[in-house]
């Protein structure tokens, strides 16, 4: 079972910073997980939107004032001031902040003190902390609107495939893995690089490249059989919101599994869960973070996307301490 730090471990430090993937390190993450989004040069860079007035300083800067403006992004009309407007130079003077302050308060203390990283960077982290740590630990990138920064003359997968190729990580040996919530963008990838690809799934609605080329069909309906069938011809892995796995109840309690993993399992697919956070507000009503971790553990997953990688770590060892004791 992996432990995929969720933005580095974003849980304790501002997320998609070096101090958020470092630490993650240290905590027992297998995985280093970037959103990857574009700046207007071409330059990959770890952000969790391509907005990005809630996880930066950049209202601090009067020189970048005019460029607040309203898009349309996934969809929806978005105001801010979005990466695909900076080259790299001008996105490096700004700072990172926590994208969520009045939940996370102490990640504050952090604020203002790290830029935000590129891909290249992340990718350097990860080989230092393998090395220091003598083990090694993956990079697990999302590839985020894929649509909309290919409309922009941008495409994310042809950049990252460009990166990988640089950087000596484009093969199937699992160092890298690449997830996506949009299986056009992940067919391009299975095509130009030779590493596992990932689809996400959410607990509702439809890919976006769907909508935008009349397809009907819904995130339900990739969760089919037929569906799921058809996702492991360009993917490995399937990356399905929690809930899917198991639902909560009327009260906020976790449900019964629905099946889900036994039936991404049949068709060839490994099942890793989004997201896992210890933050009451997260939680269903009768669990704690470990809790809830050893329910979802217990169906059978591969790996799970934490925010408190040290936590999931720890859940991880006691399956595997439990299965020990089994097999003696």
């Amino acid at each position: 079972m992996l432990v995929i730090a969720h933005r580095g471990a974003s849980g304790y430090r501002p997320e998609h910073t070096p101090a958020a993937y470092r630490l993650a390190a240290a905590q027992g993450a297998d995985y280093l997980e970037p959103d990857l989004v574009a700046t207007l040069d071409g330059v990959l860079v770890a952000r969790h939107e391509n907005e990005i007035s809630g996880t930066t300083d950049v209202a601090d800067h009067a020189v970048f004032a005019d460029r607040r403006v309203t898009k349309i992004v996934g969809g929806e009309a978005v105001t801010g001031w979005f990466v695909e407007d900076f080259t790299f130079a001008e996105l490096r003077t700004l700072r990172a902040r926590e994208r969520m302050p009045a939940l996370r308060a102490t990640n504050t203390a952090y604020d203002g003190l790290e830029v935000i990283p590129t891909f290249d960077e992340i990718v350097a982290i990860a080989r230092q902390e393998s090395a220091r740590l003598g083990r090694r630990i993956g990079i697990y990138p999302e590839i985020k609107h894929p649509t909309h920064f290919r409309r922009l003359g941008l495409p994310l997968e042809e950049l990252l495939a460009e990166r990988l190729i640089a950087l000596g990580l484009d093969s199937a040996s699992g160092e890298v893995m690449v997830q996506s919530f949009e299986p056009t963008s992940l067919r391009r990838l299975a095509v130009m690089t030779g590493v596992p690809l990932v689809q996400l799934v959410d607990g509702s609605g439809s890919p976006y490249d769907f909508a935008g080329r009349g397809d009907p069909r819904s995130y339900a309906d990739l969760l089919a059989p037929a569906g799921l069938r058809e996702i492991s011809t360009y993917a490995q892995v399937l990356a399905p919101y929690k809930d899917l796995v198991i639902p909560r109840t009327a009260a906020g309690r976790l449900g019964e599994p629905t099946g889900l993993v036994d039936a991404a399992h049949r068709a060839g697919l490994a099942v890793h869960l989004w997201t896992f956070r210890a933050e009451r507000r997260f939680l269903p009503t009768d669990l704690d973070l470990s809790g809830e971790l050893d329910r979802f553990l217990a169906t059978g997953v591969d790996g799970v996307f934490a925010d408190h990688p040290d936590v999931a770590a720890e859940a991880v060892a006691r399956v595997a301490s439990r299965k020990t004791r089994v097999s003696v």
